[in-house]
């Protein structure tokens, strides 16, 4: 028994790996990206444009990986998605001359279907890693794994940022590629079983979910993360760069500490929900965080126009936001990797987090069109944060849908 526990954690460890350094050559390279390019004299919509075809691909990406990973396992998945990252940077090495506004849209495109794959193949494989009944431990274990991910991709905003002064933009990519190869080589090695192929292979048709909870929990998810996104993506670092004065080292690394200490809460979520008094989080649950969520955007939308310093509602608000919205997504990220059938795992978490990018792509074109419309400043800010508390209201009420006091099935069935 415990030479068999210990070879499911190896096999956990080898995962968490390279979902983590996957993380921070994903976290760096967008702020490489960013910094390098807006260095060159390249607008803010063109920079924005870089990373379009990133947004786009992760829906595609999410929703027929899954089908892909069902079909020749979680393992392989990982592997390409590791593979497709680094010729995505290889694309990057090319002499300046050639970084095109569509060459760099191409190669983030790339990396978007990388970083989509290795996260799929990441969440679904905990799910075959543990035994059905052990709830707690996958709730705990989905949430170090999560929370990592984000302390991570805060962590390669700084890494980037350093990478960039010590190395130039092509040293800088170089040396990401060369390490994230050295990991790939080293899971080809390691990462032995073959996890998440289904005994009867799904027919493509079969991407999208049969599960009545999995179809509300996507649909929350993506109402959640377009929350977020529509406010913290583009109008956010916006107000604080043009009406607050902050400058760019100011702005990236506020934002960049905000998403590490989202992380860390993510990553504690069970001990803040009272999983470890053995009480598993439900709908119940998911619903009763996503309300407490909701009051905050018009919390901090009314605080904008009161006449306090708007630096202070800001950052203070921020702060509660993350604590709230870390719990939220934890909640989810375990609901659905409980609720998925162990058979093919990974088609219900690709179909969900396929979700989840279409949230976030939805929540970022929002961010910035509303906030240009309504005029910038404190104005476009609050009207991006009403829009916010909107989506939230929507998550509570689709959450009411969700299974409470559930458990899945051996086979991984909600009953």
């Amino acid at each position: 028994m415990l030479s068999h526990i210990s070879a499911e954690i190896r096999q956990y460890l080898v995962v968490t790996g390279n979902y983590w350094a996957f993380t921070l050559t994903d976290g760096a390279l967008r702020m490489l990206v960013v910094l390098h390019f807006h260095g060159l004299g390249y607008s803010p919509l063109e920079i924005a444009l870089l990373f379009l075809f990133y947004e786009i691909f992760g829906v595609i990406t999410n929703l027929v990986g899954g089908w892909l990973g069902a079909q020749v396992g979680l393992n392989r998945t990982m592997h390409i998605g590791l593979a497709l990252q680094v010729i995505a940077l290889g694309m990057l090495l090319v002499p300046p001359a050639m970084l095109t506004v569509p060459w760099v849209m191409a190669a983030q495109a790339l990396s978007g279907i990388a970083k989509d794959l290795n996260k799929m193949s990441a969440k679904s494989s905990i799910k075959l890693l543990l035994p059905a009944d052990a709830q707690g431990t996958l709730y705990q274990w989905v949430a170090i794994l999560t929370g990592s991910k984000n302390a991570l991709k805060g962590t390669g905003f700084f890494l980037g940022g350093l990478l960039l002064m010590w190395l130039g933009f092509a040293g800088a990519v170089a040396a990401m590629a060369a390490a994230l190869a050295l990991v790939w080589l080293g899971s080809l090695v390691f990462l032995q079983r073959d996890l998440g192929k289904a005994t009867n292979k799904p027919k493509f048709r079969e991407v999208l979910s049969k599960s009545h909870a999995i179809n509300i929990l996507a649909a929350a998810r993506m109402l959640l993360f377009g929350a977020r996104d529509v406010w913290f993506v583009v109008a956010l670092p916006v107000f604080l760069s043009q009406s607050l004065g902050w400058n760019h080292s100011q702005t990236g690394g506020f934002l960049a500490l905000w998403i590490i200490g989202y992380g860390a809460v993510q990553a504690f979520a069970p001990r803040i929900t009272g999983s470890l008094q053995g009480a598993v989080p439900d709908g119940r649950s998911a619903t009763l965080w996503a309300a407490s969520l909701a009051l905050l955007p018009i919390l901090i939308a009314l605080g904008l126009g009161t006449g306090i310093d708007p630096a202070t509602i800001l950052i203070g608000g921020l702060l509660l936001f993350g604590v709230l919205f870390a719990v939220n997504s934890s909640l989810h990220s375990y609901l659905i990797v409980s609720y998925a059938g162990r058979d093919g795992v990974s088609l219900d978490v690709g179909f969900y987090y396929m979700a989840n990018a279409m949230g976030r792509l939805v929540g970022t074109v929002l961010s910035g069109w509303v906030f240009q419309m309504a005029g910038q400043g404190a104005g476009g800010l609050a009207a991006c944060l009403w829009i916010s508390a909107g989506m939230l209201v929507a998550t509570v009420i689709i959450s009411l849908g969700l299974p409470t006091g559930t458990r899945p099935t051996p086979q991984g069935e909600v009953q």
